[in-house]
């Protein structure tokens, strides 16, 4: 099933040129609106919400406008920079998102995400992901994904706040409630169908399609085919002169599994020639395949290190040639490097002079691809000494940190996502527990070590400058090991609740 991202950028002319004009930008508060021509007259094109709450709406003319809002900052609408700026976020998110992508004027992007959600953590978090990042380039964003680019170009549109997803089969019931300027009409077509009492999409649905066609022309039939999917409406993939791409197009139609594999092959082989020549290795590639029918399949991976071996780019690629439909035949496959990185060759140290060091990154490259790269990580020291704080999280292949654990106290190989609360019985303020409840379970301990004091740190919160927790190792009476704390230092009520908790197990 094809899955399609509309990503609608209402705001797009007026946070471009706020973006662009950097510290000479109007103040955030200043109502801002760009201006062009239409004949004689001057008409707003575009405006910011500051402009939108004080009244002035687009079609307006400027000079009532200007006595509408006086301080009103007026720009001049420049169309051919703002499709150029769309262009450029077109490639930003084809190296970031989907190989399929395309600038969808005046105001947004159309990109297709078949196949490709999962290694972003799911459709909502990958639309939720694209809305966080505009928002921190100060680009108001709004996105939603359907089956079709017309589904998803009107639930954008008129639904999203900021995202929405439209479930796979749902897009004709969203689309029947919907009012007719989402159907990518042409203004004066809207405008003559509300003329005969036409209202939503859904009442063109319920009418005879051979009298609109007569009055209206083939228009409005091919865009309800168009957003209903009966008809294909392929994206057209932004291509940048910078890439690395090799191409194959084929006098007849390939569809079985064994000859896609063996051009792959060749494909992998003539990319990494170009790559090595231009002193480059590939960190994500994708692998479009052009089917007859005019749709388009693609498989994107990515590497953690730069590459340029073949026969690892070709590994990579069969893990993921079985999501390939290649309907009635392939017609022309594209491999494309989107990221590449500078890569010198590096001699092999023999192992007759020293063992070479394990290289676990094509590992790290086929499990990345499987589940996702989000879903890989490994564990670091961090200078804390709460037990919580003082491990994070980094890539897989990341540089090491140079940080160790202190090995005084020895602490336990699982921690608790959250220290999780205990009944016990101890006598204050040193001794560790008798027993301790731990999720319905009574355990009597037998042996014990401790306090260990750990102090809460100051210097990031106030709340923690008198905060202390007293940690035991524990042993219960089948031999499990267990570390407590207790809140507090048993004496001062300022230094903690004085309850017991549950912070890791041993062994």
């Amino acid at each position: 099933m094809t899955r399609v991202v509309s990503l609608f950028l209402p705001r797009w002319p007026t946070d471009r040129l706020r973006r662009k004009s950097g510290d000479a930008s109007p103040p955030a508060d200043a109502p801002l609106v760009m201006a062009g021509r239409t004949g004689r007259r001057r008409l707003i094109t575009a405006l910011d919400a500051n402009a939108e709450q004080l009244g002035v709406r687009i079609g307006m003319a400027v000079t009532k406008a200007q006595a509408l809002v006086p301080g009103l900052i007026i720009a001049d609408s420049d169309p051919a920079a703002e499709t150029e700026g769309l262009d450029k976020l077109a490639l930003w998110a084809l190296q970031r998102i989907s190989p399929v992508v395309m600038a969808d004027p005046p105001d947004g992007l159309v990109i297709d995400t078949t196949g490709a959600d999962h290694l972003h953590g799911g459709e909502d978090a990958m639309l939720a992901d694209m809305i966080r990042r505009f928002a921190a380039a100060a680009v108001e964003a709004r996105a939603a994904v359907a089956d079709t680019w017309g589904a998803a170009h009107a639930a954008a549109r008129f639904l999203a706040r900021p995202s929405i997803v439209i479930p796979a089969g749902e897009s004709e019931a969203m689309l029947r409630t919907m009012p007719l300027s989402a159907l990518r009409l042409s203004p004066a077509t809207v405008s003559d169908l509300h003329t005969l009492g036409f209202e939503t999409i859904g009442e063109l649905l319920d009418q005879p399609r051979a009298p609109l066609t007569l009055r209206f022309g083939p228009e409005i039939v091919r865009r309800l085919d168009q957003a209903l999917g009966r008809i294909a409406e392929p994206v057209d993939p932004i291509r940048s002169p910078e890439l690395v791409e090799v191409r194959k197009a084929f006098a007849e139609p390939i569809g079985a599994p064994e000859t896609i594999a063996r051009y792959i092959a060749k494909l992998a082989d003539a990319l990494c020639l170009e790559l090595e020549r231009r002193g480059l290795g590939a960190r994500r590639l994708d692998l479009l395949f052009h089917r007859v029918d005019n749709t388009m399949q693609f498989v994107r991976v990515g590497t953690a290190q730069p590459v340029r071996d073949p026969r690892r780019l070709v590994r990579l690629f069969r893990d993921r040639l079985e999501t390939v439909d290649p309907g009635f035949g392939i017609e022309i496959m594209v491999l494309v490097a989107i990221h590449a990185e500078p890569l010198r060759e590096k001699q092999t140290i023999s192992s007759l002079v020293e063992e070479p060091e394990a290289d676990v990154s094509d590992l790290v490259d086929v499990l990345a691809n499987r589940v996702g790269e989000h879903r890989l990580c490994r564990f670091v020291p961090v200078q804390s000494d709460v037990p919580e704080r003082s491990v994070a999280r980094i890539a897989p292949l990341a540089p090491e940190t140079g940080l160790t654990w202190d090995g005084d106290w020895p602490r336990p190989p699982r921690l608790l996502p959250r220290p999780e609360p205990i009944e016990t019985m101890a006598l204050l303020p040193d001794h560790p527990p008798v027993w301790f409840t731990w999720r319905g379970v009574r355990r009597r301990i037998r042996r014990a070590d401790g306090p260990e004091r750990v102090r809460g740190e100051w210097w990031k919160r106030d709340a923690e400058l008198t905060a202390v927790r007293d940690y035991f190792r524990v042993e219960d009476d089948t031999g499990e090991r267990y570390w407590l704390f207790r809140s507090g230092d048993g004496e001062h009520e300022d230094s903690g609740s004085h309850r017991w908790f549950i912070h890791g197990i041993f062994g």
